[in-house]
C-alpha cells in the first residue's frame, strides 16, 4: 500500500512540540516527515518567522490582524520563505494528513491547500477566535495530556473532538545503573521557555535543608556563595535520567517536564510559570485538585522548604501514575494511522 505521508509541523518556541513530533515519528509505522525551524535534519527545515525584537504581540500589524490569527507579521522574509516551503511540500508530497503542533496560521494554511489538519490542543484557556476556529476546521484534535488535566471552561463540543495520549514524549526510566535513585537528592529543573533560575534563592533554600543533596539543571544564575549541598549542573543531555533518579523534582508545569515526573512517579512540587492563555497554571490547578503534586504560585521563603518536601513525599504514587500511559507515543502514532486511513476512505485523492 501505498501511503502518503503525514506531515507533522513542529513550534520552535521551547522543546515540547519537538519531543512529541520525534516520539510520535519514532513509534509510528506510517511515513511522518517533520517541519519546522531549526529541526536541521530531521526533516523540512522551514525559515524562521520570528521578529528581531523577539517580541510576538503588538510587531505584526496586530492593528490590522484579523480575529483568527494570532501572529502575522507584514512584510517579513522569512514567513514568505517559509510559507512557500510548507506549500510546495505539500504540493509535491500530496499529505495525507497535516499535525499541526501548534500554529493557527499554518492550520489555515493546511487547510487553503486541501490538507486536513489535527490540531494539538495544549491546556490552559483556548476560547479565542482564533483558537476556536483552528479547532472548528480540524479533522480532530490531539491533546498530549490526561483527560482529567482538561479545564472545566473548556467548551463541550472541543473535549468531544478531543483524544487525550499522556505521556507521548516521557519514557520512564526504569533502571539507574550508574547514579541510584537517592531519596534525599533534590533536583530543581529550570526549563527553556521561561526566565533563568534564581541561583542565590535556590542556594539559600538548599541551606535550610543540609542533608539533602540539591541538583540544578538547565539555566540558572550563578549564587554568590553556594552551600556544599548544592550543584549547578546547567544543560543536561538527559534529564529524564535525572528526574528518575531524585528523591523530589522541583519544576514549572509544562508537559514535557510534567511528562517526565509522572512517567517516572516521582514527587513533584511544581511551580507553574506565566504562559499565554495559563496553559501552566490551568494544569498545575488540576494536579492540586488531583492531590498529584503540591502546587506553590510562587518560590516560598526557604524556612518552609523542609516541610513542602515532606508533603511532596506524602503524595500518593498512585494518583501521578494514573495521569501517566507509558505507551502515549505508540498509542498516538496508531491513531494517527487511523485518522489518516480514515480521511483517505472518506475523501477521493485527485492529481
Amino acid at each position: 500500500m501505498n501511503r502518503r505521508p503525514i506531515g507533522y509541523y513542529v513550534h520552535h518556541h521551547g522543546a515540547g512540540h519537538l519531543a512529541r513530533a520525534r516520539a510520535i515519528a519514532a513509534a509510528s509505522d506510517w511515513p511522518v516527515t517533520l517541519l519546522g525551524t531549526g529541526i536541521g535534519e530531521a526533516g523540512i527545515d522551514l525559515c524562521d518567522d520570528r521578529p528581531v525584537s523577539g517580541q510576538f504581540d503588538g510587531v505584526d500589524g496586530a492593528d490590522s490582524r484579523s480575529s483568527v490569527l494570532h501572529y502575522a507579521p507584514v512584510d517579513h522574509k522569512g514567513v514568505r520563505r517559509r510559507v512557500a516551503q510548507m506549500a510546495l511540500w505539500i504540493a509535491t508530497e500530496h499529505p495525507a494528513l497535516m499535525v499541526v503542533d501548534v500554529s493557527v496560521e499554518v492550520a489555515m494554511l493546511a487547510r487553503l491547500a486541501s490538507v486536513p489538519t489535527v490540531y494539538v490542543r495544549l491546556n490552559g484557556d483556548r476560547r479565542d477566535p482564533a483558537h476556536l476556529d483552528a479547532f472548528r476546521s480540524a479533522f480532530a484534535l490531539l491533546a498530549p495530556f490526561h483527560a482529567d488535566l482538561e479545564m472545566a471552561s473548556t467548551p463541550a463540543w472541543v473535549r468531544q473532538k478531543t483524544t487525550y495520549f499522556p505521556g507521548i514524549a516521557a519514557q520512564a526510566q526504569a533502571q539507574v545503573q550508574e547514579d541510584p535513585r537517592d531519596e534525599n537528592r533534590v533536583l530543581v529543573v529550570v526549563g527553556r521557555g521561561g526566565p533563568m533560575g534564581d541561583g542565590a534563592q535556590i542556594a539559600d533554600t538548599a541551606r535550610t535543608c543540609p542533608d539533602m543533596h540539591w541538583r540544578v539543571i538547565g539555566p540558572v544564575t550563578s549564587p554568590h556563595d553556594p552551600p556544599p549541598n548544592l550543584e549547578i549542573a546547567g544543560w543536561v543531555d538527559t534529564p529524564e535520567q535525572e528526574i528518575a533518579r531524585a528523591g523530589v523534582v522541583i519544576g514549572a508545569a509544562g508537559d514535557g517536564l510534567l511528562g517526565a515526573v509522572l512517567a517516572a512517579d516521582r514527587p513533584f512540587i511544581c511551580i507553574p510559570q506565566e504562559r499565554p492563555y495559563d496553559e501552566q497554571r490551568a494544569t498545575a490547578a488540576r494536579l492540586k485538585a488531583l492531590d498529584a503534586a503540591i502546587v506553590l504560585q510562587d518560590w516560598p521563603h526557604a524556612d518552609l522548604w523542609p516541610i513542602l518536601i515532606g508533603e511532596a513525599h506524602a503524595v500518593p504514587s498512585a494518583n501521578r501514575r494514573r495521569l501517566h500511559d507509558p505507551d502515549g507515543a505508540k498509542a498516538a502514532a496508531l491513531w494517527l494511522a487511523d485518522c489518516a486511513e480514515s480521511i483517505a476512505g472518506e475523501v477521493e485523492y485527485r492529481e
